[in-house]
């Protein structure tokens, strides 16, 4: 080995001539952590705030959601395929979380229409992974689990999901079945035509068996009977509905259930919906609450002479 020959055992910064690059470095991942945590505390200072303001009048027990727009999302952003869906799911969690500290007890979302399965079978099967991806992952998140005991309820026709996203499907219900804070309603292929034809079948079915060999006949149905076999007779009927990307439509969601409910429709597209909109779509419900629940109770009268 040459007289010469050291070992440098500088550090690399210092031996390039960067000396004090490490600590600065160091120094403004300390300050973004930093402001980070200010500005998490901050929106959680006026968000509670606002729900002062929101809890002086009526807060909607159950908001429903249309997600439109997640592959408008990724086309206007030049995103690769798929991106448009996973910026939805950030968006939908954060709704959920919004919900949550506002006081609203049920949130439904209308993650995949069963029309959507005559889409391109390729994309059909990206979104199967993508669901059954995103499922696991929200089993995992503490924080809806634990800290905010969300019950999650898949709707819709499950078997005509894939198997395995059918399975982690029944895996999540299973682990958030004890939670009772705030009902998370996902519907996966759904539509309203589906449910009211199966509410109707499970009905006369029902009906069929009890009173076979009745001297009696076959007891006629009642709205409640179809009601009690809905899939989403497990929740009360929405009173806010909304629908991004400026759509009006309901898309066969719902049918049922939202005659008496406000329907808001921001032109935004999905993934981004934030914070403001849905204060707004509150404000919306609180200024009609009188009118609607009016309705509400007249239709309920209704029901109960039929």
């Amino acid at each position: 080995m040459p007289s010469n020959f050291e070992i440098d055992i500088r550090d690399p910064h210092e031996r390039l001539g960067l000396k004090g690059y490490k600590d600065s470095s160091w120094n403004f991942a300390m300050d973004v952590k930093q402001v980070t945590k200010v500005s998490e505390l901050l929106g959680g200072f006026i968000r509670n705030c606002v729900y002062g303001i929101l809890s002086i009048s009526a807060v909607p027990n159950h908001i429903a959601f249309i997600m439109d727009g997640n592959r408008r999302y990724s086309k206007k952003n030049n995103l690769i395929d798929g991106a448009g869906y996973r910026a939805g799911y950030s968006t939908l969690m954060s709704m959920v979380r919004y919900c949550y500290e506002m006081g609203v007890k049920h949130v439904t979302f209308y993650a995949f229409s069963i029309d959507n399965f005559k889409r391109d079978p390729e994309e059909v099967q990206t979104l199967m992974e993508l669901m059954e991806e995103k499922i696991e992952r929200l089993i995992n998140d503490e924080i809806i689990v634990s800290q905010y005991g969300v019950k999650v309820r898949f709707i819709g026709n499950l078997k005509l999901l894939s198997k395995s996203a059918r399975l982690a499907a029944e895996r999540a219900m299973d682990a958030t079945s004890m939670n009772n804070n705030i009902v998370l309603s996902i519907c996966v292929a759904y539509t309203s035509t589906d449910e009211i034809l199966h509410a109707v079948q499970e009905s006369c079915d029902k009906t069929w068996h009890e009173n076979r060999g009745s001297d009696d006949g076959l007891r006629r149905l009642d709205v409640s009977d179809i009601e009690r076999h809905m899939y989403m007779g497990v929740v009360p009927d929405p009173d806010v509905i909304i629908r991004t990307s400026g759509e009006t439509r309901l898309s066969n969601f719902l049918l049922w259930q939202s005659s008496n409910c406000l329907l808001y429709s921001p032109s935004i597209l999905w993934p981004e919906i934030g914070f403001q909109h849905l204060v707004q779509a509150v404000f919306e419900f609180q200024k009609r609450f009188y009118y609607l629940n009016k309705q509400s109770k007249h239709e309920v009268q209704l029901k109960g002479k039929i």
